[in-house]
C-alpha cells in the first residue's frame, strides 16, 4: 500500500495500513453493486450503541486526519494481483480498483455535544467503502487514549485461556462436522497489531478449527482464507432500486446468484427477520445457496426454523451450513455447535471477543446505510436492539408489507 509513492509498514503510526485491510464482504458487495447498480447514491451514518468512557467527540480532529490519510492510499500491484487470483473477483472490478481513490468530499465529520457525527454520502460504489475503515479508525483511536500497562498482557492471557479451553472441549470432536471458527473482528478491534497477533496465533495453534479471517490484508499476509459473503446493506439497497418492496429480498438474492454463479453462497437472513426471509427462500434459492448466516435473534430457534425449512423442501440439512456471527464468544459458539452437531454443518464468525477482549470495556459502534437513491432503507431485526433506520413511517410500512408486528 502506498502513500504518495512510499510503502506503509506495520510500524506506521497511521491506523489504516492498506486499502486491502477491509472485510471481504465489502469487496464482494462492492463488485456486485458496481455491476448491477453503478449509478446508485447512498448515505451512511455512524452510531455508537453504548456509553463510551469519554466523549467520542474528542476524537473528531484525529479521525479527520486519519480519513485524510485514507484518501491518499491506493492499491499496490501485489494487492490487485491477490484479489484477481480469487475466483469470484472479476477482472473489470480489479481494473476499477487499480485506479480507485477515496474522495474526502464524500465524508462529513462534526461534533454534536459529546457525540461524534460521521456521515458518508455520494455514489454507493464509493461511499460504501468507507464503513469498515471509519469504524476501525474510531475504535483504534479510542483505545489508544485508554492504553495502559498490562492491557495486552491480559489480552494474551485471555486468548491463551480460550485456546486451552477449546482444545479441552474438542478432544472428542466429530471429524465429519468439525468446530470451525473465523475471525470477524476487524471493525471493533483493539488495534491492528493486536488483531494480527490474534489471527497469527489462532492459525498456528488451532489449524484444524481456525479457518480464516474477514480481514483480507491479514489473509494475504498470513496465507489463510479470506472469509465473507454479504451484509445487510447489500439487501437493504434493493429496497430503493425501484422494484416492488415485497420483492426486494428475492431480487437481491437473484442478483447475487447471477453475479457469483455458485461462489460465496451464504445468504443473510435478518434484514426483515427469519420468518419473512424463509417465505422468500424457496427451493430455487435453497439449492443455489450453500447455507445461511445468523446475525440476530435466538440462534437455537433460528436454526430449528432453518432445518425445518430445508426438510419441507426435501433437502438434507446435513448438506447445508449455518454460519453464526451474532455477538459470539467461544463458550456460546461451542454451545451452539454441540446443539446442532450431526444435524447440520455449522461455523462461527467471532469478532470483538477475539480482537478486543481486554480489561477495557469494548465500544459498540456501527456505520449503517440509512438511505439509497434518496429513499429511506431499514433493517427490521429479530433482535430489537439491532433494528436500524431513521424513517419511522417507512419502517412501519416495511413491517406491514412483511407482516412483521412491532
Amino acid at each position: 500500500m502506498g502513500i504518495k509513492g512510499r510503502k506503509v509498514g506495520d510500524d506506521d503510526s497511521s491506523v489504516v495500513r492498506s486499502l486491502l485491510e477491509n472485510d471481504l464482504y465489502k469487496f464482494s458487495m462492492w463488485q456486485a453493486l458496481m455491476h448491477s447498480h453503478p449509478g446508485a447514491q447512498a448515505e451512511y451514518a455512524f452510531v455508537c450503541r453504548n456509553e463510551p468512557l469519554y466523549p467520542l467527540s474528542e476524537l473528531r480532529d484525529e479521525v479527520d486526519r486519519e480519513i485524510n490519510h485514507l484518501c491518499t492510499l491506493y492499491f499496490e500491484q501485489d494487492e490487485l494481483d491477490y484479489l484477481r487470483a480469487l475466483r469470484y473477483i472479476k477482472g473489470d472490478f480489479v481494473d476499477y480498483l487499480s485506479v480507485f481513490r477515496f474522495q474526502r468530499r464524500f465524508v462529513e465529520l462534526e461534533k454534536d455535544g459529546e457525540k461524534l457525527v460521521i456521515r458518508a454520502s455520494g455514489p454507493l460504489v464509493h461511499v460504501m467503502g468507507f464503513e469498515i475503515f471509519v469504524l476501525y479508525i474510531v475504535s483504534e483511536l479510542y483505545y489508544r487514549r485508554l492504553e495502559r500497562e498490562g492491557v495486552l498482557e491480559e489480552a494474551r492471557r485471555r486468548l491463551r485461556a480460550k485456546i486451552d479451553r477449546l482444545r479441552e472441549d474438542l478432544k472428542k470432536e466429530d471429524p465429519e462436522m468439525p468446530f470451525i471458527i473465523f475471525d470477524f473482528g476487524l471493525r471493533r478491534r483493539y488495534s491492528g497489531v493486536w488483531q494480527a497477533e490474534v489471527v497469527e496465533t489462532l492459525a498456528r495453534e488451532l489449524p484444524g478449527n481456525f479457518k480464516g479471517t474477514s480481514n483480507v490484508y491479514l489473509a494475504k499476509k498470513f496465507g489463510i482464507v479470506p472469509v465473507g459473503t454479504m451484509a445487510h446493506e447489500y439487501m437493504q439497497a434493493f429496497q430503493a432500486f425501484g422494484i416492488r418492496l415485497r420483492d426486494f429480498q428475492t431480487a437481491s438474492l437473484e442478483a447475487w446468484v447471477q453475479e457469483f454463479r455458485g461462489d460465496l453462497g451464504t445468504a443473510l437472513t435478518d434484514v426483515i427477520g427469519i420468518d419473512a426471509f424463509l417465505a422468500d427462500f424457496d427451493l430455487y434459492f435453497a439449492k443455489l445457496f450453500d447455507g445461511l448466516r445468523h446475525d440476530s435473534g435466538d440462534p437455537f430457534v433460528w436454526g430449528e426454523k432453518v432445518i425445518e425449512h430445508y426438510k419441507k423442501l426435501k433437502i438434507d440439512p446435513r448438506t447445508k451450513r449455518l454460519v453464526f456471527s451474532d455477538s459470539l464468544d467461544l463458550p456460546k459458539a461451542l454451545e451452539i455447535y454441540k446443539y446442532f452437531k450431526g444435524r447440520i454443518q455449522t461455523s462461527f464468525g467471532i469478532g470483538t471477543n477475539l480482537t478486543n477482549d481486554t480489561p477495557i470495556p469494548s465500544l459498540n459502534i456501527v456505520m449503517k446505510m440509512i438511505s439509497c437513491n434518496g429513499q429511506p432503507v431499514a433493517k427490521i431485526s429479530d433482535s430489537p436492539g439491532k433494528t436500524s433506520g431513521v424513517d419511522e413511517t417507512f419502517m412501519a410500512y416495511l413491517r406491514q408489507v412483511f407482516n412483521k408486528p412491532k
